[in-house]
């Protein structure tokens, strides 16, 4: 499907200047940009050193049936799940734009084992309707239900992060909201472009393109992802949307 380049819907472009002028510029963001990473740095670094508290070891459903978080975590000492959202018995164009951008964005977790963390997908739905939706979208991470649990361990669209000591299990992170942005490498590329991610609550120059928040997640009545899908065909437009968006 093809769409029409957003500079031939807007005359605004950055100011135009020498390459000196330019360098000089540059020079001047890239220092705060370093100072940016070294603060991350050590945000990261208190990251580490926060305690961790145990939660219980609730029963979650895979293709092989009822197992529990433990299992999860295949035999490695730490365990990443994405919470994502599900509306029941709604079709595969209705699923959670946010969360579909979110975990499209992240398709393999080789790195990841490689340090002996483990991720998975632990779904709100029953594992029955999304089981087929992960094989429609050509998902490869373990998917799970948790249809069933009642834990505030894990909230709407949020990353936890898990750690094990034989068979009990601690919650040593957890984040939501813009949090979760930290698997979606295509947002963090487009705010290195002159018009970043052209949603309305960005700080932009005056005439820089921009829509709703996550309104471009969707195009002709579906996530944008499911355009990659062999088969699919636009749906009407809907009205309103009880989806997550996350807070600017």
């Amino acid at each position: 499907m093809i769409h029409a380049p957003r500079y031939e819907t807007t005359s605004a472009d950055p100011a135009t200047v020498d390459r000196e002028t330019w360098l000089r510029e540059r020079a001047a963001l890239l220092a705060r940009e370093k100072a940016h990473t070294r603060e991350g740095d050590a945000i990261a670094a208190a990251r580490r050193r926060l305690p961790m508290t145990e939660i219980d070891n609730v029963t979650v459903v895979g293709s092989k049936g009822p197992v529990s978080l433990l299992d999860a975590f295949e035999g490695r000492d730490q365990l990443i799940v994405l919470q994502h959202m599900w509306f029941a018995g709604k079709p595969y164009e209705d699923q959670c734009r946010g969360c579909t951008g979110t975990i499209w964005n992240f398709h393999d977790a080789t790195y990841l084992e490689a340090r002996g963390v483990t991720f998975a997908v632990l779904c709100e739905g029953p594992y029955e309707e999304l089981a087929p939706y992960r094989e429609f979208m050509g998902y490869t991470h373990k998917w799970y239900s948790a249809a069933d649990v009642d834990d505030p361990t894990f909230p709407d669209e949020a990353l936890v992060c898990l750690a094990h000591r034989g068979d009990r299990i601690f919650l040593t992170y957890q984040t939501d909201g813009r949090g979760v942005e930290v698997m979606m490498p295509a947002l963090k590329l487009l705010d290195l472009t002159a018009y970043g991610r052209q949603e309305d609550w960005e700080d932009s120059p005056q005439g820089w393109p921009q829509d709703p928040s996550q309104s471009w997640f969707m195009r002709d009545g579906r996530p944008i992802p499911q355009w990659t899908r062999p088969g699919v065909t636009p749906i009407a437009a809907r009205t309103g949307s009880n989806c997550c968006v996350a807070e600017s």
